[in-house]
């Protein structure tokens, strides 16, 4: 899908924190920083780093930002090669961002730019081999991805209207019947006739007859390649006796999406099947968590200590307690537990 071409945003401001920053993780203080002026060329406002503040091991940062601009964040080891971390939205007030990355560096610089494009994507960023993977969390079990001209969509459901402001779909991914992860009036709405679509077969009776004849049905085990990724069909099911009526093994689709020399996990519903804690080299996952349909915090972060991805993104947990998830997953691996918001 073309995209208009953003216009190269002005450096504003950004702080760098020290490797003594690592001394003061546990200790009650004020942020232990330096603040360093970037340039503007004019007196309007811009996105100002405000506070930089040391939590549990990981990085609190704040910043103001004007109305009416996205901003981005962010970081660096060197102050020359720079890697965005997230695009925030267009409003007026204190953004803040965790920083769970820190505690593997010794010293990280960061800045926020103005970004001038009115259309940017919001959302966490995944550098890739060729560019950035960006995440913008929907609701739920529903997501969206960019990554160059490619827009993946997860489990669309919750109506058109919920979606009027992001791009439309390249590929969309359904993984199960259930109605939150299948609406066929919403997969319609979203203009899938000119998308490619991806589900398991209990799917497709499900959905309109012209977005059936741009859906490839993959079952467990199998592969689809596109021009620029890579999208394979993994198990997702229940093992406990008192829940395996919820999801039958080979009814329903993970799915893992490699592109730019990434993988991405999306977990749909299941517990802690041993396909999922075979897992390799993941980059980014979405794991569920709520009971009684899939599986509790301790089976989610039992898998994910196993399987390592660098990034878990907790998703589909309704009530649970995903404080608890990230504290069970711990900080003694490579393992950075991103809290979103999904409801």
């Amino acid at each position: 899908m073309s995209q208009p071409i953003p216009r190269k945003p002005r450096p504003v401001r950004f702080i760098r924190f020290f490797r003594f920053i690592r001394f003061f993780r546990t200790a009650v203080a004020a942020a232990v920083v330096g603040l360093i002026a970037g340039f503007r060329t004019t007196a309007q406002e811009i996105p100002r780093i405000v506070d930089l503040t040391p939590v549990a091991g990981e990085v609190q940062l704040r910043f103001t930002a004007p109305a009416g601009f996205n901003s981005r964040l962010e970081r660096s080891a060197d102050l020359v090669t720079w890697q965005a971390v997230y695009t925030f939205p267009r409003t007026a007030a204190v953004q803040q961002y965790l920083d769970p990355a820190a505690r593997w560096t010794d010293t990280r610089y960061f800045r926020v730019l103005q970004l001038t494009e009115t259309n940017a994507l919001t959302g966490d960023h995944l550098n890739t081999d060729d560019g950035d993977v960006i995440i913008h969390p929907v609701n739920h079990s529903s997501f969206v991805m960019r990554w160059k001209d490619q827009v993946i969509y997860a489990d669309p459901v919750g109506g058109a209207a919920l979606y009027k402001n992001l791009p439309r779909p390249t590929l969309i991914l359904i993984t199960d019947v259930h109605s939150d992860h299948l609406d066929s009036v919403t997969v319609s709405g979203l203009g899938a006739t000119n998308a490619t679509v991806i589900a398991p077969a209990a799917v497709l009776p499900q959905l309109a007859t012209a977005v059936r004849a741009v859906t490839r049905v993959l079952t467990n085990g199998a592969s689809l390649t596109l021009p620029t990724l890579q999208v394979d069909a993994v198990p997702m099911y229940n093992t406990t006796a008192a829940r395996l009526s919820y999801h039958t093994k080979g009814r329903g689709n993970g799915y893992v999406v490699t592109l730019g020399g990434r993988r991405i996990y999306v977990s749909g519903d299941t517990e802690d099947i041993p396909d999922m804690r075979g897992l390799r080299n993941i980059d980014a996952a979405f794991v569920c968590m709520n009971l009684p349909f899939t599986m509790d915090v301790t089976q989610a972060a039992s898998a994910v200590r196993e399987f390592q991805p660098r990034t878990v993104y907790p998703y589909h947990y309704s009530d649970s307690n995903v404080t608890r998830f990230k504290q069970l997953v711990g900080t003694n691996l490579p393992v950075e537990v991103r809290l979103r918001k999904w409801y």
